[in-house]
């Protein structure tokens, strides 16, 4: 069965049309540092961990200057806590040094922060400066993308060029916030419900786990 993407595209749009961003974040600093803090930790988690964070380091001028153990212990409940704090005060830093205190607005650019790949920095790309330039690949995009048959890759860079191919770029930003949603609703890793799932009729896993 091959997998009809333009009526997987049309199904998400009309389940999901309003699918946007899940981390809270007022500036594109705010989201870049709510996306490092995200890695192997829930939105919901990052959400709860980020409103004293702000307040205390609101731009990359103070993060940059904040003492490693103090971010240690406010983001020590998503995990990985030393590598996530560092990312956080080196990636401000050099915001604030080469930046001019602007997180940059091109992939090359984000590329060359502490703790910044391809799906951090399209996630700031794209929900902060509304820019399309490749598809946010995270672990519901990656298990939606095989299931629903859009790729046969695992690796998450080739998982992108495939869906940089079968959904057109006016649709990017918003179909990898469609696939998080409809993981998180209907498609889980362990129990999917196909029975509930409106892309059924055009999944060629419906039915299997």
């Amino acid at each position: 069965m091959k997998t009809d993407a333009a009526a997987v595209i049309r199904i998400l749009r009309k389940t999901y049309p309003e699918a946007g961003c899940s981390l809270d974040h007022k500036s594109a600093f705010e989201l870049l540092m709510a996306t490092i803090l995200s890695a192997q930790c829930t939105d919901e988690r990052v959400n709860m961990v980020t409103p004293p964070l702000f307040r205390k380091y609101p731009g990359p001028a103070e993060m940059a200057e904040a003492p490693l153990a103090d971010l240690e212990k406010l983001v020590h409940s998503t995990g990985f806590y030393k590598n996530k704090a560092l990312s956080l005060k080196e990636a401000s830093r050099e915001i604030k040094e080469r930046f001019g205190g602007q997180v940059p607005k091109t992939m090359d650019e984000l590329l060359t922060l502490r703790g910044v790949a391809r799906k951090t920095a399209n996630v700031v790309l794209g929900s902060a400066y509304g820019i399309a330039a490749g598809v946010v690949v995270d672990t519901h995009v990656k298990r939606l993308a095989f299931r629903l048959g859009l790729t046969r890759h695992t690796d998450p860079e080739k998982i992108e060029r495939d869906l940089m191919k079968a959904v057109p770029r006016k649709d990017w930003i918003w179909f990898a916030h469609s696939l998080v949603l409809h993981g998180r609703a209907v498609c889980g890793a362990r129990k999917p419900l196909c029975g509930e799932c409106p892309l059924a009729n055009v999944c060629p896993r419906a039915g299997v786990k």
